[in-house]
């Protein structure tokens, strides 16, 4: 019998591959922007959302009615059930995802010329295309065995995927460079389809190494009522992923046409393009990973507070939650201003960057508020509200983005600022629905007062100790010192003001010794 892992073992599976996906990730983009530059990840980030809306399209929302259908049929014993869901949802996903292939293939040079106005696109979008196929299959078969509660093929397939993405970008990029920035691009595009194909033939090879559920019984539902049950469960998931998924096209459509609009080249809008989504945003999400983590393992804690009708532990996760939030957010937003062209110039080399990651910075905080009250609301069976709040705060964004944009004397910096609108605005959203839904009262003191003192605190800490360093040090030396001195001393004023309970200190102390004796050997 296949082994089926409780809620939280899943959830921590899930959290712990993610970190290190983001990890190898970062890493990755760092060698990837030196290699092939600012213009050519501009190039691959300007068809990577469109690769992925038609991912969205292809799949239909199948593998999440998979997963919901499977744990079903497992958990009556229909396990015949759950091999012929299986079953119908590939055949149907391998029909949608070969015509949306064929489809997307054909349309691919209308895309690059007329939607995305720079025919240097097309070769970097058709490499990503054999792509579609491979994610649309592999992500059935992640959902039968999240069907099973059994996260760890998704988790070691993502992670094989990634490893195998960044070693062939990597590789064929530089083998591809003297060819010219398409050329790089088309690599890195290489890249995501062999990692993908990778990832694909580790799932199979854990499906048929795993498959021992036994065929009991003689549960006989009619194809066409597993058919009503798959679609009824996927298309409501995949219309919202289609529109959310929709909107992030968007930003990579508009925000190269409107820099063109305020004057610049392609060429040069796409190389600036690529400043702001390969430098920037990548330093702006990197704190997420634990915010991220925090948005996933929140969905069932909360799911487990309401089960027990217990309002007092509910409030508690909630405000303890948005109080871990805001001590990663505030240092990570001050950081990012403070010292955002040397970050941007010692890790990606282009200091040019930290101009609108400057802007950003100011969104840091509601950004990670937003991923947070996302998976509250989650955990409280409401996934419609922060889908609806994305909406909302998505116009709001793309209008910013479409006028700020063209101006000349904004820019790029426009585009930021209406990033940062947008995530004010569904943080926002998403607290007032939060409120509205369960009645919880926000212990303002305890999420912001406090950390904002041992932010400030530690933001003197950084101006003062990065002057000092600057001056005795190289300039990475000096960097990275002075953001570590500042983070031990925000572990300490976190610490002074109370912004850390009782507990959490006990436990962060702990951790900090058995960290220096382990040093110390």
């Amino acid at each position: 019998m296949i082994s089926r892992q409780s809620l939280l073992t899943g959830t921590l599976v899930l959290a712990t591959a993610s970190t290190v996906n983001r990890v190898i990730g970062f890493v990755y983009q760092i060698f990837l922007i030196r290699l092939i530059r600012a213009e050519g990840i501009g190039l691959f980030n300007m068809v990577f959302p469109l690769y992925v809306l038609a991912l969205v399209i292809a799949s239909l929302g199948i593998p999440v009615a998979v997963a919901k259908l499977v744990s079903d049929a497992v958990t009556q014993k229909e396990y015949g059930k759950a091999y012929r869901i299986l079953r119908l949802s590939l055949l149907y996903t391998i029909v949608s995802s070969l015509l949306v292939t064929l489809a997307v293939m054909a349309a691919a040079s209308f895309v690059s010329g007329r939607i995305l106005s720079n025919p240097e696109t097309r070769l970097p979008f058709v490499c990503l295309i054999p792509g579609i196929f491979i994610v649309s299959i592999c992500s059935v078969f992640r959902g039968f065995f999240q069907g099973l509660q059994n996260m760890v093929p998704t988790a070691v397939t993502q992670t094989v995927e990634q490893f195998i993405r960044v070693v062939a970008g990597l590789s064929l990029a530089s083998l591809f460079i003297d060819q010219g920035v398409v050329a790089a691009a088309c690599g890195a595009s290489l890249g995501v389809v062999c990692g993908e194909l990778a990832g694909f033939l580790l799932m199979l090879g854990c499906f048929f190494r795993s498959r021992s559920l036994p065929h009991a019984g003689r549960q006989r539902a009619g194809e066409a009522g597993l058919t009503r049950e798959i679609f009824r469960l996927s298309l409501p998931v995949a219309l919202m992923r289609l529109v959310s998924t929709g909107f992030l096209s968007l930003d990579a459509v508009l925000i190269p046409h409107r820099l063109i609009a305020a004057g610049l080249p392609t060429r040069a809008a796409t190389g600036v393009f690529g400043q702001f989504t390969g430098i920037a945003q990548t330093l702006l999400y990197t704190p997420g990973v634990i915010t991220v983590s925090l948005s996933t393992a929140l969905v069932p804690a909360v799911a487990e507070a309401l089960t027990a009708r217990n309002p007092g532990l509910f409030h508690s996760r909630v405000n303890n939650a948005l109080r871990l939030t805001m001590l990663t957010g505030l240092p990570s937003a001050m950081v990012l201003c403070m010292v955002a062209e040397e970050l941007c110039g010692v890790v990606f080399g282009y200091p040019e960057a930290g101009a609108v990651l400057k802007v950003l910075a100011l969104g840091a905080p509601f950004l990670y508020l937003q991923q947070t009250t996302t998976g509250i609301l989650q955990g409280l069976g409401r996934p419609l509200v922060p889908f609806r709040n994305l909406v909302v705060a998505s116009v709001f964004k793309l209008t910013g983005i479409y006028f700020l944009t063209a101006i000349p004397a904004c820019g790029i910096c426009g585009a930021g600022a209406a990033v940062v609108c947008g995530f004010l605005i569904m943080s926002m959203l998403n607290l007032a629905d939060l409120r509205r839904l369960t009645g919880c009262a926000v212990e303002i003191k305890e999420i912001l007062a406090k950390p904002l003192i041992a932010t400030a605190l530690a933001a003197a800490v950084l101006h003062f100790s990065h002057g000092c360093f600057a001056a005795r040090a190289p300039q990475a030396l000096g960097l990275l010192a002075a953001v570590a001195l500042t983070g031990a001393s925000y572990a300490f004023f976190v610490m002074l003001t109370g912004a850390l309970r009782p507990g959490e200190r006990r436990r962060f102390l702990l951790i900090f010794y058995k960290l220096f004796t382990a040093l110390k050997r």
